[in-house]
């Protein structure tokens, strides 16, 4: 059986930016109020290892939302801040000014926002799923949405027709319909590693109501935050290929670096549950309503931008891309005007920038120096640690960063490159490990750990590390070193810079061209102008 139905608006996915964007779509007066379809494949709650911290400027944008409330009644606990925790050491990195985040089970937040959007004013929650996006038999116009609804108790499949002015995709990041929209433009998420995570029972971290992040020598860091009274998230990063044996390379490589603490609740998280794993992608924003991508539709959320999860922005991202995307939405007469629309998509665009590429560029900055797999980044990431235990500012700027609170692309790069000088500074000034002591570490049969920890089975003697200040002799190395430092920092800061300033696809070769020749022009002018082929050109002369 087939039917139809008519709608202002389509939402294709009830998650975090989905739920949001219908509720606050419906809660602006308008002449004449919105009608909403809100389409989720399940409305079962969903289960889920990422998308469980909440910045405070994350928490600042669900207030202007009116969905502050949906944080209440789900045993979400506080957040102050950071410890990050490295070699037994441990700096304590809090909020400015008593901002707070909040942390959470998934599922339990989801629910509460789709309970928001059903009771919204004319949004209607249908659970089936988004088979296709109906298109124009002669136009690349998107019409609408083709549904099927599961049969119950054994009865037929419903599919259902909606029509719409406009269909919003929020899918996630596996998103079907991100290529159909984007066409040519369309990009492919790039993914460097996975988390792994697992629920740790009564676990005690090393500052309650902070956000752990532990640096683990030789592999990616471990974040830990606590997401109800009793449950503790661990995500353990963990790089492309992944190791057939999960749960022994936790074991034996991940565990002995984590404070002493933690290691009894791990180790029976691991016995007692499944590992489940999460992809950490990476897709930049390209800008929509050109005239590769489809018209009457729009992509939001994961399903056009990602970021490496490790800083916990995406939902304060995405919460953010809705305010902006429904005040600019509500604002417009007529949703049928496409040109209008394309138009608020350009603004949408750039004025998100300035908090979007903030985090972009930071989580996966962040991501490379933590998880160093270089000589250069392990010398950034120590200067980074050292750095934040300067205090004042040192911490203050890249936390209120981090928290979506101050969002500047300016004051991360004067920060990012402060640490590469200052990375130098203390490559220069501060003792290093030069060897380790003849005490070693055994494994409990009485063989020495590779990595000089003891592995799940044994026991750490303790390994007592031989500290020395470079000599002056060291100096023209170390100079050399210095310069591979700070060009592996241009490295890291500089692509990901400019795939935020950069609109256009990468695989988009003719608009590549046209903003190289647009770039070089004045330069071809000038030249010709100073080798004196064109009338006048005397006046640029030097004299």
């Amino acid at each position: 059986m087939s039917t139809s139905q008519n709608y202002d608006i389509i939402i294709v996915g009830a998650g975090i930016a989905g739920c949001a964007l219908a509720h606050g779509l419906s809660t602006v007066p308008r002449a004449k109020p919105l009608r909403i379809a809100l389409v989720e494949r399940s409305l079962a709650e969903p289960d889920r290892i990422v998308g469980e911290l909440l910045q405070p400027g994350g928490v600042i944008a669900l207030k202007r939302l009116e969905l502050e409330s949906c944080l209440e009644g789900i045993d979400a606990i506080p957040v102050k801040g950071y410890c990050v925790a490295k070699g037994g050491e441990t700096v304590h990195i809090p909020y400015p000014d008593s901002h707070e985040g909040r942390s959470f089970h998934h599922g339990r937040f989801i629910m509460k926002l789709r309970e928001a959007a059903t009771k919204a004013k004319g949004v209607d929650v249908i659970e089936g799923s988004v088979t296709e996006l109906i298109q124009g038999d002669y136009s690349k116009q998107i019409l609408g949405a083709s549904v099927t609804k599961k049969g119950e108790n054994g009865a037929e499949d419903t599919k259902q027709s909606l029509f719409t002015d406009l269909v919003i995709v929020a899918d996630g990041c596996f998103s079907n319909f991100r290529n159909q929209i984007m066409g040519e433009t369309s990009c492919k998420p790039v993914t460097k590693s996975h988390f792994v995570g697992a629920v740790l029972e009564d676990a005690k971290l090393p500052i309650p109501s902070h956000g752990t992040v532990a640096l683990v020598k030789g592999f990616g860091p471990v974040l830990l935050y606590q997401i109800s009274e009793h449950d503790t998230r661990i995500l353990i990063d963990v790089k492309n290929p992944l190791p057939d044996d999960l749960k022994g390379h936790i074991l034996n490589n991940i565990v002995p670096q984590l404070p002493s603490n933690l290691h009894l609740p791990i180790q029976t998280a691991l016995n007692k549950d499944r590992l489940r794993r999460m992809p950490n992608s990476f897709l930049p924003p390209i800008e929509q309503g050109t005239r590769h991508s489809k018209e009457g539709a729009i992509l939001i959320g994961d399903s056009w931008n990602m970021r490496h999860p490790l800083t916990g922005g995406g939902m304060t991202v995405a919460l953010n891309d809705v305010v902006m995307l429904r005040d600019l939405l509500v604002s417009l007469p007529d949703l049928k005007n496409w040109k209008s629309i394309k138009d608020a998509l350009h603004d949408w665009h750039w004025s998100r920038k300035p908090l979007a590429s903030t985090v972009n560029i930071l989580s996966v900055a962040l991501y490379d120096l933590f998880g160093a797999d270089s000589d250069e980044l392990q010398v950034l990431r120590t200067g980074c640690f050292k750095y934040f235990e300067r205090g004042g500012e040192s911490v203050n700027g890249p936390v209120s960063l981090l928290s979506g609170i101050a969002p500047s692309p300016a004051l991360l790069a004067y920060h990012f490159f402060y640490v590469a000088f200052y990375s130098i500074w203390v490559m220069f000034t501060h003792p290093t490990t030069v060897s380790p002591s003849p005490e070693s570490v055994t494994n409990g049969n009485g063989h020495v750990n590779r990595n000089g920890h003891a592995n799940g089975n044994g026991h750490s003697k303790g390994l007592k590390p031989n500290l020395k200040r470079p000599s002056i002799a060291q100096y023209p190395a170390l100079c050399v070193k210095s310069v591979l430092v700070f060009w592996t920092a241009c490295v890291v800061f500089g692509p990901l810079l400019w795939s935020e300033i950069r609109w256009w696809s990468p695989l988009d070769t003719t608009k590549r061209n046209q903003v190289a020749m647009k770039a070089l022009l004045p330069f071809v002018v000038l030249l010709v102008a100073l080798s004196g082929n064109i009338p006048g050109a005397e006046f640029l002369s030097v004299r």
